[in-house]
């Protein structure tokens, strides 16, 4: 018996596109708020982590590379990387970076910075990134762009790493959408 496919069964074309697009157009990583906002809707409204096991486009995408196609050595994560701690201080990590992001995007629409036409990757390398015609938006709308498709990229390339050492899906342990979600459920269960 063969499952019934859905549309949101393709919704790793959708975490796909995002990152190309971003290449070719910066002010796209504006789309990847939806990421950020609609875990935490379905969460708060009682959905719980539906959306991490069920319309997770990088979640897809890291099944469809790891098991289709074969990339990933099957391996379990390591239990450290299962821990409270270790998810919990991720997210913790994970959310200073995304302040300090707003905080620099902030600056940058107080006229106290200028735009930094650059893409971080793993918080430490700087690309840049000025192929890319930015003048039709304010500084700080292009500012927030490339911080947060800094943020989607990142995670992204820690998730093809981990799909390659372990199990396809070893991102969606750790991920601080998922953690998030996972408190407010239990929260939400009290």
């Amino acid at each position: 018996m063969t499952k019934k496919r859905s549309f949101f069964d393709y919704m790793w074309i959708v975490s796909l596109s995002y990152l190309i697009l971003g290449f070719f157009n910066i002010l796209f990583a504006w789309l990847g708020m939806i990421c950020f906002i609609v875990p935490l809707i379905i969460s708060i409204s009682g959905g719980g982590k539906s959306y991490c096991n069920n319309y997770c486009g990088r979640g897809q995408l890291l099944n469809l590379l790891g098991n289709k196609y074969k990339l990933s050595k099957n391996r379990d994560i390591p239990n450290f990387i299962k821990s409270k701690g270790f998810r919990y201080g991720f997210l913790v990590f994970f959310l200073t970076m995304f302040s300090n992001m707003i905080f620099i995007t902030i600056q940058v629409f107080k006229q106290e910075k200028n735009l930094r036409q650059a893409i971080t990757l793993l918080w430490t390398f700087k690309l840049p990134w000025n192929w890319i015609d930015v003048s039709m938006v304010s500084p700080w709308i292009a500012q927030f762009a490339f911080g947060f498709f800094s943020l989607m990229l990142t995670s992204t390339i820690l998730g093809l790493i981990t799909m390659r050492l372990y199990k396809p899906r070893s991102w969606c342990v750790y991920c601080p959408m998922g953690t998030m979600t996972q408190m407010i459920s239990r929260a939400r269960m009290k």
